[in-house]
């Protein structure tokens, strides 16, 4: 048995949607008897030559035998994957394990029309992690030296292959285990598959809107009318059978009608019709969905299975899907203009990606940068997110050159752990900001089937912040940093100069700028706009300028009071010409106006500058908000600067030993059931990641007692073992520095009478630990977050005050040193009140080891060390509480996986 599977027992935690290298998807499972005519219809479609590469000899057909053997595995011993789209299998992989346990023969046999689409490197890697799962170390192969095609799927796995010729094959051998470069390959492929799917959605040759109407007012006229009116350049079908003409072009009755080939098709029909549309898409070819109908979210589980349904058709045949209950997406690229949105008329052009889940945020913001003048260079409204997410999108954002910036609305998480790694590689060249509210992960919105968190609600925060992307609350305060970050330079530091024609302006701006991490190195309030527009603004532009030239200035911001005779727009230009060049951010704050025809928020100027870029001016009504929006782009930018640090293996650490250890104490727990391990198991488990825990002994008699406290030394500590009560002094829990025989047993005596009114009368003895700063160290499995490291100081500061930091594995140097700093009560570990500073370096090295063995254990449910002593010299783990289960799938793993 592994895993609680018996030989021949269907894994369907195998089987995966998965994005194949045009963007295209295709389902793959493990292979079952009853696949046997698809696999020969696959065979007999296949050339000669495909044939002989992977049987080194033609056959026209594989015999009855062959196929009962190839068909009926054990899923242990010997496991295949099939590969297929639309039913048909268009690539198999299998492994049959060797006389050496370790090692299993992998074979692959892909279908002709399929090469080259990466097929066989999505069936490597999902081999490679069922072999891991069924104790397989070693995979080797036999392939032809023509067969470069299968050679090249090897060679760029990123494992460490050994190769040698034997009687005219290559006989090639690797370990399934992953290596840092073949996770490089597997998120760089995912990468490019991913954003491919996207490109295909928003950059369509043509499109098909199913369900579009001439009735005005309607949904499915607004689709089309929005296609025709915003210059789409590709042809537009509409489709209603009950229609002749619309828009003033023929009605297809159905999409099978349709002369020419579909790449979009946007489905607004009553939500009893979308399964027979999509079925109808998936003979005709239709390469991607995007549902605008909605209403599965008000239908109960009845109406989250049938949107399931929905996906897992439409991907069995190819298609990503955008949506259902979508606002819709909008490309403003002038060779595309798509505006395949019921959302009226063409946004204008611009540097900032948006992505929205459902329609009603899609509006918000929407509606937000139109109001600001804020140029967009695509918007993805995901509504339910069934299939399309936000990952996706900054997967397609990454390598858009028309998108600067980023700013996504995020109502719930799918995969958490891939958000991050993509998110932390694009927040390095595009700025990300994303806002949610404090309560996203622990709840769902209607119609989003994900999970959700049992982790403190700040480490959803500390995963963000660990991300490098910029976190705000609301759709406003997304857009009041989007509308500086897509048409202003990064600041090289956080030096800030104020302008005002306001003392009591400029010092409201001051006070704000200390709060939000910014330092004024020059202030000027003496702005004079009262002799005329010919002689203030020239003299305004030669005062930013001489502002702006200070090196230790990197951002300025001007605001100023409404003056007569100087209109805003005239303001609002000079400012923008005095700054476009100089390299700095400036925003501008017009405060007081009372005009409605007059904008104060947003770019009320835009221009270019010298060397061709787009250049804007933004502006508020608000200097708090101006200032906060400043402040969050100088921090954003210094975590570009820095050192994100590496991530290092700790020493003398032994994976397998431990991985033994968790498996046997798993031998007797079924379903969701947790498992406490005993101290001395518990004890054993860390030793294996290089974590000593100070020995403690339980006893039942005193002279036990002495007996421990003479083999451990004196002093001792005298502990209750209850968990309330083992680090209770004020409840008479802990006795401490006992310094021999007669101290100890009236010691004993006297705190079991104290803990009489407790019921808690079992003691254990310890050997006195090296004073320092007492710490607590938790990790635990989260079935959204995965791996989740919580650090705090041992006490009120995490007892009381929740003063706990946390870290989502796995962690760089950088992120450790981050981990340490961050609770409020951490100046005590560096020095405090005439306290020596503590072994921070020692501190970081054992969060290290604790997180490495979560994040390589997802089996251990809860681990806590409380309290660990951090001395000058080192840190000493006291204590030390380990639950174990069976783990739930982790939402990112070493292969590649659309979420279910």
């Amino acid at each position: 048995m592994v895993d609680g599977r018996k030989p021949g027992e269907y894994p369907s935690h195998w089987e995966a949607d998965v994005v194949l290298r045009n963007g295209s998807t295709a389902h793959l499972r493990p292979i079952q008897p009853n696949d046997a005519d698809a696999l020969q219809k696959m065979h007999q479609s296949q050339s000669e030559s495909s044939v002989y590469m992977r049987y080194f000899t033609y056959k026209s057909a594989l015999t009855a035998k062959e196929l009962k053997r190839f068909t009926e595995v054990n899923h242990i011993d010997r496991v295949a994957f099939v590969v297929t789209r639309g039913g048909d299998i268009i690539g198999v992989g299998r492994y049959d394990r060797l006389d050496d346990p370790a090692e299993a023969e992998v074979a692959f046999n892909i279908s002709d029309v399929y090469q080259g689409m990466g097929v066989g490197s999505i069936l490597l890697e999902h081999l490679a992690a069922a072999a891991r799962e069924n104790d397989i170390e070693r995979f080797s192969a036999e392939v032809l030296p023509e067969n470069r095609k299968m050679l090249t799927v090897f060679a760029e796995a990123g494992y460490a292959v050994k190769r040698h010729f034997d009687e005219g094959v290559v006989m090639l051998e690797f370990s399934v285990d992953p290596t840092d470069k073949s996770r490089a390959v597997m998120e760089s492929r995912e990468h490019r598959a991913e954003a491919k799917s996207l490109s295909g959605l928003l950059a369509p040759q043509s499109v098909a809107v199913i369900g579009a109407s001439r009735e005005w007012g309607s949904i499915g006229y607004s689709l089309l009318n929005n296609l025709i009116e915003g210059g789409f350049e590709g042809p537009v079908y509409g489709v209603n059978p009950e229609a002749f003409e619309l828009g003033g072009m023929i009605s297809y009755g159905t999409v099978a009608e349709i002369p020419g080939p579909i790449d979009l098709a946007v489905i607004a029909v009553p939500k009893e019709e979308v399964q027979s549309v999509i079925e109808a898409c998936a003979l005709a070819g239709v390469k991607g969905l995007l549902i605008v109908t909605g209403g599965f979210e008000n239908d109960g589980e009845e109406g989250m299975m049938h949107q399931r349904e929905l996906v897992r058709l439409a991907r069995a045949n190819g298609m990503r899907v955008i949506g259902p209950a979508s606002l819709g997406m909008v490309n403003t690229d002038p060779e595309i203009a798509l505006n395949a949105s019921v959302a009226p008329g063409m946004p204008k052009r611009g540097s900032l990606g948006l992505f929205s889940q459902s329609a009603a945020i899609g509006v918000l913001l929407y509606a937000a940068a139109s109001r600001r003048s804020m140029g967009i260079s695509s918007f993805v409204s995901a509504g339910n997110r069934a299939d399309v997410s936000g990952n996706d999108a900054m997967q397609y954002w990454e390598d858009d050159p028309a998108t600067n910036a980023v700013g996504l609305y995020l109502e719930s998480f799918g995969n958490p752990r891939k958000f991050s790694r993509i998110a932390r590689r694009l927040a390095n060249s595009k700025p990300v900001i994303v806002a949610k509210s404090d309560v996203m992960g622990l709840r769902l919105p209607p119609g989003h089937a994900v999970r959700t968190t049992q982790a403190p609600t700040a480490a959803v925060d500390a995963m963000l912040r660990q991300s490098g992307v910029i976190r705000v609350s609301t759709n406003e305060e997304l857009m009041e940093i989007a509308q500086i970050v897509a048409v202003q330079p990064m600041p090289a530091g956080n030096g800030l100069a104020i302008m005002s024609n306001s003392v009591a302006l400029a010092s409201v701006v001051a006070d704000a700028a200390g709060q939000n991490d910014l330092d004024v190195i020059s202030q000027n309030a003496q702005i004079s706009l009262d002799d005329g527009q010919s002689r203030a603004l020239p003299r305004l532009a030669r005062l930013i300028g001489e502002a702006l030239a200070n090196e230790n200035v990197h951002s300025l911001i001007i605001t100023l009071l409404p003056s007569v005779g100087i209109m805003t727009s005239a303001l609002a230009k000079c400012i923008r010409a005095a700054a476009t060049d100089s390299g700095k951010p400036v925003v501008a704050v017009f405060t007081g106006i009372i005009d409605a025809s007059i904008p104060a928020e947003g770019l009320l100027d835009t221009g270019t500058r010298s060397d061709g870029s787009s250049y804007g001016l933004p502006c508020y009504s608000s200097p708090g908000s101006a200032i906060k929006a400043l402040g969050a782009i100088v921090r954003y930018a210094a975590w570009v600067a820095r050192d994100h640090g590496q991530y290092l293996v700790p020493s003398d650490i032994d994976v397998s030993a431990a991985a033994d250890l968790i498996e046997e104490s798993l031998a007797t727990v079924s379903g969701l059931e947790l498992l406490h391990l005993p101290r001395s198991t518990a004890t054993k488990l860390l030793d294996q990641y290089g974590i000593s825990v100070l020995e403690s002994v339980k006893f039942s008699t005193e002279d036990q007692a002495v007996a421990a406290a003479q083999r451990l030394g004196w002093p001792v500590a005298l502990k209750a073992r209850d968990e309330h009560l083992r680090h209770r002094l004020d409840l008479g829990g802990v006795r401490l520095n006992i310094t021999d025989e007669a101290s100890l047993r009236g010691n004993i005596a006297h705190m079991k009478e104290m803990l009489a009114p407790f019921a808690a009368q079992d003691l254990e003895v310890q050997a006195m630990a090296p004073a320092g700063q007492g710490c607590v160290i938790r990790a635990v499995e989260d079935p959204l977050l995965g791996p989740v490291v919580s650090f705090g100081l041992a006490g009120d500061a995490v007892n009381l005050l929740g003063d706990w930091a946390h870290g989502i594995p796995p962690l760089t140097n950088v992120d450790l040193a981050d981990l340490v700093k961050s609770p409020r009560a951490a100046a005590r570990l560096r020095g405090y009140q005439g306290l020596p500073a503590v072994d921070v370096p020692a501190l970081e090295d054992l969060l290290n080891r604790v997180a490495t063995l979560k994040d390589n254990h997802p089996e251990v449910a809860l681990l806590e060390i409380n309290p660990v002593m951090v001395t000058s010299d080192g840190t000493v783990s006291l204590a030390v509480e380990l639950w174990v289960g069976n783990p739930e799938q982790r939402t990112d793993s070493a292969r590649r996986a659309m979420s279910q």
